[in-house]
C-alpha cells in the first residue's frame, strides 16, 4: 500500500508546486505595485514641495537700503510738540521728501536733474514715507537728529538682487535701467545695500506693492477663526459623540442621524459657505468677512470629523472598562466620564486637531463670506475685519507682479508649516496619552 500511495503523494505535489509559484508571483507582483505607486507617490509629493520651496525661499530675505535721514523738526512737527499724534497725523507726502533727500545725498545726485533723481527714487519702496513715519513715532527722542535708518527697495530691485531679472537682458526689455543697476552697485559698494531677513512678511498685511506685503494679518485671522473653532466645535462635538454611542437608544432615528453625520462630512467645503452666507451674515445680520464668521463656517465643517473620530475612540475602549466600571457600583455617567472617556481622550485630541488642520487649510468657504477684503491692518478681535492665510495666498496668487510670485509660495511654505506643527502635535499627544490592553 505504501508504494502505491507514494506515486500519488509525488503527483499532489507536482500539481501544487505550479500553484504556489503563481500564487507567489502575484504576491511578489503586489508588493511591487504597492512599492511602484508609493514611489510615484513620494515623488509627486517631493516634486511639489521643491518647487514651492525653490519659489518660495528668496521671499523671506529683502533687499534693504541704508539711508542717513536728517529728521528735521520742522517737516516732522513744526510747532514742536514731538507727540504720536502729531507724528502719525497730517500730510503723509511729507515725509516722502525726507527720503528722497537722503537718497539723493546718498548716490550724489543733484535734485534740480529731474531725470536722475526719478530713476532714483524707483529704487525705493513706494511705502518708505510709512514705515519713516512709523520709525519716529517710535522714536521721538530722535527727531531734531541725523538717522541712518534701513528702507526696503522696491519689488524690481529686490528681484533684480535675487537674480529674477537678469542684467544681461536688453535694457528695453527689462524693467530696470542700466542707470538704475549703477546706482545699486554704488550703493552696494558702499555698504548701504543688503539682503536682511524679511521680517515684514510675518508683521506686514496686505498691499499692493510685494516688498510690503506680509501674512502678519492672515496669520492672526486665522489664529481666531481656529480659535472659535476649538471653542464650538470641540465640546459640541464630543457632547454629541459621548450621547449618541453611549446613551442614545438604537432606533431607526439614531441611525438616521448617524447616516446624515457621515454624509455630512462628504459634503463640499463651499457648501459650508452658502449655508454661512445665508444664516450668520444675512439672516443674524453678523459683519462680513470677520474671523468670527469664518469660524462658526469652518465650526460646521469640522463637526462631523470630530464626531467620527470621538465616536471611533469611544468604540476602541474595550467593553470590559464599562463591565468592570458598572460591576463595582459606577453609574452609567460615571463609568463613560471616569472610565472611558479619559482612555479615548488620545484619539479625541487626535481628531480634533487633525479637522483644525483641515479647517486652516480651507478656502472656498471663506469665499463665500467675503473674507477676500483687503486687509493691511491687523485684526485686534475675533469681530474685526479679517482674512486667512489660504485666501491671501488665493489673492497674491492672482497678483501679475513677479514679486508676488515669491510671496504666494512663502505664505504655502507657512501654513505648510502650520498644519505640520498640529499634526506633530496630533502624533505626540496620542503617544502621549495612549494606553495598551
Amino acid at each position: 500500500m505504501a508504494d502505491i500511495a507514494a506515486p500519488r503523494r509525488a503527483a499532489s505535489l507536482g500539481e501544487v508546486t505550479p500553484s504556489l509559484k503563481k500564487r507567489r508571483a502575484a504576491e511578489a507582483r503586489f508588493k511591487a505595485y504597492g512599492i511602484a505607486a508609493i514611489s510615484v507617490a513620494l515623488f509627486f509629493l517631493i516634486a511639489l514641495l521643491s518647487t514651492v520651496f525653490v519659489n518660495g525661499i528668496s521671499a523671506f530675505q529683502q533687499t534693504s537700503i541704508r539711508l542717513t535721514v536728517d529728521l528735521k523738526q520742522d517737516v516732522i512737527d513744526p510747532q514742536g510738540r514731538n507727540t504720536v499724534d502729531a507724528v502719525m497725523t497730517g500730510n503723509v507726502f511729507r515725509w516722502g521728501g525726507l527720503v528722497d533727500e537722503a537718497l539723493l545725498s546718498q548716490l550724489g545726485i543733484d535734485p534740480n536733474d529731474e531725470l536722475l533723481a526719478a530713476d532714483a527714487q524707483k529704487l525705493l519702496s513706494g511705502g518708505s514715507r510709512i514705515l519713516l513715519r512709523d520709525y519716529v513715532a517710535e522714536n521721538l527722542d530722535q527727531i531734531g537728529t541725523r538717522q541712518e535708518i534701513w528702507f526696503l527697495a522696491d519689488g524690481v530691485v529686490d528681484a533684480f538682487m535675487k537674480g529674477s531679472i537678469s542684467e544681461e537682458t536688453e535694457e528695453s526689455r527689462r524693467p530696470i535701467k542700466d542707470r538704475q543697476i549703477a546706482m545699486l552697485r554704488q550703493l552696494e559698494e558702499a555698504g548701504a545695500l543688503e539682503k536682511k531677513f524679511n521680517t515684514g512678511l510675518f508683521t506686514f498685511g496686505a498691499s499692493s506693492r510685494a516688498e510690503t506685503a506680509g501674512v502678519g494679518a492672515a496669520m492672526v485671522g486665522s489664529m481666531y477663526m481656529m480659535l472659535v473653532v476649538l471653542a464650538l466645535a470641540l465640546p459640541i462635538g464630543v457632547a454629541a459623540s459621548i450621547y449618541l454611542e453611549e446613551f442614545a437608544p438604537k432606533n431607526r432615528w439614531t441611525d438616521l442621524i448617524e447616516v446624515n453625520i457621515n454624509n455630512l462630512a462628504a459634503v463640499p467645503s463651499i457648501v459650508f459657505g452658502i449655508l454661512g452666507l445665508a444664516v450668520f451674515i444675512n439672516f443674524f445680520g453678523l459683519p462680513r468677512s470677520a474671523a468670527l464668521v469664518g469660524g462658526l463656517v469652518l465650526t460646521l465643517m469640522t463637526l462631523p470629523t470630530i464626531i467620527i473620530a470621538t465616536r471611533a475612540s469611544l468604540k476602541a475602549v474595550p467593553p470590559s472598562i464599562r463591565e468592570a466600571a458598572l460591576g463595582v457600583g459606577a453609574s452609567k455617567m460615571q463609568a463613560v466620564f471616569h472610565h472611558v472617556l479619559p482612555l479615548a481622550m488620545p484619539g479625541i485630541l487626535t481628531g480634533t486637531i487633525i479637522g483644525l488642520a483641515q479647517a486652516l487649510g480651507e478656502t472656498a468657504p471663506l469665499l463665500m463670506i467675503g473674507m477676500v477684503a483687503f486687509i493691511a491692518d491687523v485684526p485686534s478681535g475675533p469681530t474685526d475685519p479679517a482674512t486667512a492665510l489660504p485666501v491671501q495666498i488665493f489673492m497674491w496668487a492672482n497678483m501679475a507682479e513677479r514679486a508676488f510670485v515669491e510671496r504666494t509660495s512663502a505664505a504655502i511654505i507657512v501654513l505648510l508649516g502650520f498644519l505640520l506643527i498640529m499634526n506633530v502635535t496630533a502624533i505626540l499627544l496620542r503617544k502621549r496619552f495612549e494606553r495598551r490592553w
